[in-house]
């Protein structure tokens, strides 16, 4: 790091968080509440907070920072509201309604469910235009392109005011030129609108998938155009030196011209990095299987990372949106702390998917929530500082948090307001649980052989009883927990990921060499980029994977393999490593059976230096960290015990402190529960086990 300062930026339904790194290792940690409304001025609001804590202005900070990365719920909250671009589709004829079709499926649990509603159509059946053309499954052409319904086609999308084109032909990965063709059309009649070609964006075999994931991309690029656009004039106002770079759901930084031409990428783009920063606080203690979980004011995510290595997921349905493009694997469910607590049809009690969000917010927030959240439970319960939270700056409203309990779940279940809101921190963890089993135990693991990370602001007031909950005895928590997203972001590298489709039999000599050239191809177009985006050859790595299946089979399984070459030497190693793969996911291998490859991918990555490592060295030993005490409730009963309260901001590192306590972190509240310990780590994490159990590192 040339530069005094690197900045990392995640944006979140509820609080937008700022990590300042110095190359040294020493971070700042800030935040600002989210406006979706304009997601550049919680950027504005956060750089201001910055500016005020180091006495300089923004425009001396931001020229200081070599690199500047943000991450956004842009693109993610565009496809949940369904309020992305008008959208068209140029697709062969005939195939006009294979996004309603989805290959007849309907997602997992609702299969046999008639009365479960379609997705909602990203593109309205008027605004899907077939045109005349075929390309067979060899690659020939059977029907040449008609270009008069190309321009038929731009002649409706005019008349309807489209934004955005996408164009997927059948075949196309195998003879694009008809795509090419179509999008010069385009451009031509249509100059403003943005243009998503299928065998470009994805080309990959599948037709449905890449057609879905073009829409998608489409519908999405002029909203990230925006605000790509946005962002780095303000940043380039500011003095920046270097690009902006956003935050990928392949887990890899980019510049803003990718993101724009790329946008499904920016659809996970916030929770992707928890991975990357989850292992990087677990290194320390030689962890390496690991589940990070962020709870932050409208959702939490969790994701699994084993022996080092995070899953990833391609050929989804995310949203009800078949995906193809690689994404972290993100399991994302509503279960924040501006979750909502109501009263089914039962008369049970309910926590979210629901959220109050950052406006109104809370109740306790004191901006015209009347709805009883999970925050004013865990206020009610003793767990948050009445006095406030992010140091002050957020005050809360403890009379209006139990007004809001009392009135619409404690009142109408005939109990306690301690009760109804122990009741809804049961729930909320309970929910969060199911979550994690999914990623886990349904997945064929087993999370106790996990360590658990927290990171969000909300997750520390729930992470020990989490742990009870799914039976893990180790957590890791960093004094940076509530912007850990922000923070894996600036210590991930710079990937793209490029593809090719390769439908050739591993039993002949040609097939070798074709994949070889393949590889070489996408590869060099790839370092390509990256020596554009400044990287010298030595800052450049590159990862190499194949879909596989045995010939007859329906869908393959992904196989990574070594950079090396592949020709009649090698090939016995693919094809071991498929065998492999294969029996480690369904529990069987054929090896006398023939071998396809259908896809081909290549991934590169420009290493980015990193800054130093967070270090805390000796400071104020418990007791005289201790501020006083609460009454706070840890049993269903609402009975409340005098619990310690102490200040972490001058702990020092081996401070250790038993629970029941709390431990109040500028912008997060650590409940530690009765049998549990935490102790501060010299590498700013508090390690927290069950009594009886020491943590090693």
């Amino acid at each position: 790091m040339k530069s005094q300062y690197r900045l990392g930026i995640d944006a979140g339904g509820t609080f937008t968080d700022f990590v300042l790194a110095e190359k040294s290792g020493q971070v700042r940690l800030y935040k600002a509440l989210s406006t979706p409304q304009d997601p550049t001025l919680a950027i504005r609001n956060g750089l201001q907070l910055m500016a005020d804590d180091l006495g300089v202005p923004a425009s001396e900070i931001i020229p200081n920072c070599d690199l500047c990365i943000n991450g956004t719920t842009v693109g993610l909250n565009a496809l949940i509201t369904h309020k992305g671009a008008k959208t068209g589709l140029i697709c062969t004829a005939g195939h006009e309604d294979s996004l309603e079709i989805r290959l007849g499926h309907k997602e997992d649990g609702y299969r046999y469910d008639p009365d479960y509603p379609p997705a909602t159509m990203l593109v309205p059946r008027y605004l899907r235009r077939g045109v005349r053309e075929r390309v067979l499954s060899d690659g020939t052409v059977r029907q040449p392109l008609t270009e008069a319904d190309v321009r038929a086609a731009c002649e409706i999308f005019r008349a309807e005011g489209v934004d955005t084109v996408a164009i997927s032909f059948v075949w196309s990965v195998l003879h694009p030129e008809h795509e090419a063709r179509a999008g010069e059309i385009v451009r031509e009649m249509l100059p403003n609108v943005v243009l998503t070609l299928g065998s470009e964006l994805y080309p990959q075999v599948r037709e449905y998938t890449r057609t879905s994931t073009a829409v998608v991309n489409a519908y999405l690029a002029p909203i990230m155009r925006r605000y790509v656009q946005a962002v780095d004039a303000y940043f380039r106002s500011l003095g920046a030196k270097q690009p902006v770079r956003y935050y990928q759901s392949n887990g890899g930084l980019a510049v803003g011209q990718v993101m724009t031409d790329r946008s499904v990428y920016a659809i996970n783009s916030g929770p992707a990095s928890a991975p990357a920063a989850g292992q990087y606080v677990c290194d320390p203690f030689g962890k390496r299987d690991v589940i990070t979980v962020d709870m932050g004011g409208t959702s939490f995510d969790i994701t699994l990372t084993k022996d080092g290595l995070t899953n990833i997921n391609k050929n989804i349905d995310f949203l009800r949106y078949r995906i193809g493009v690689p994404m972290i694997q993100v399991e994302t469910l509503g279960a924040g702390g501006g979750s909502i607590g109501w009263i089914d049809e039962m008369g049970l009690m309910q926590m979210g998917p629901q959220s109050a969000g950052s406006d109104p917010g809370p109740a306790c927030y004191g901006q015209g929530g009347k709805l009883p959240t999970v925050s004013d439970a865990n206020l009610v319960l003793g767990y948050l500082n009445p006095d406030g939270l992010v140091g002050g700056r957020l005050p809360l409203d403890y009379a209006k948090a139990e007004q809001a309990i009392r009135t619409n779940l404690a009142d109408p279940l005939g109990m306690t307001v301690e009760r109804a809101a122990y009741g809804m921190f049961t729930i909320v963890n309970a929910n969060m649980v199911n979550g994690i089993r999914r990623v886990t135990v349904e997945r064929g693991y087993d999370p106790r052989d996990f360590v658990l990370v927290g990171a969000g602001g909300a997750t520390a007031a729930h992470i020990t009883a989490l742990a009870d909950a799914i039976g893990i005895d180790t957590i890791v928590l960093p004094k940076l927990a509530s912007g850990l997203c922000a923070f894996g972001q600036i210590i991930s590298d710079v990937k793209y990921n490029y593809m090719a489709t390769a439908p050739l039999r591993l039993d002949n000599d040609a097939a070798y060499a074709r994949i070889d050239e393949l590889f070489a191809q996408i590869e060099g177009q790839g370092l390509a980029h990256l020596q554009a985006d400044g990287f010298g050859k030595q800052d450049t790595r590159v990862k190499r994977s194949l879909d596989m299946r045995y010939v007859g089979q329906v869908h393959e399984c992904t196989v990574d393999i070594d950079t090396f070459q592949v020709d009649a030497q090698s090939i016995g190693q693919i094809i071991a490593a498929f065998h492999k793969r294969h029996e480690q996911l369904y529990t069987y291998a054929e090896p006398n059976s023939t071998v396809e490859v259908v896809n081909i991918e290549s991934t590169v990555y420009g290493v980015v230096e990193k800054p130093g490592r967070m270090s805390i060295g000796a400071g104020a030993s418990p007791d005289k960290a201790l501020k006083g005490h609460r009454e706070a409730v840890f049993t269903a009963d609402g009975k409340r015990i005098h619990t310690p309260i102490y200040d972490g901001t001058p702990l020092g590192a081996g401070a250790t402190i038993h629970g029941p306590a709390v431990i109040e972190e500028v912008t997060t509240t650590i409940v530690i529960e009765p049998g549990w310990t935490a102790r501060l780590d010299e590498s700013g994490s508090y390690l927290m086990t069950r009594d009886g159990r020491k943590g090693d590192r």
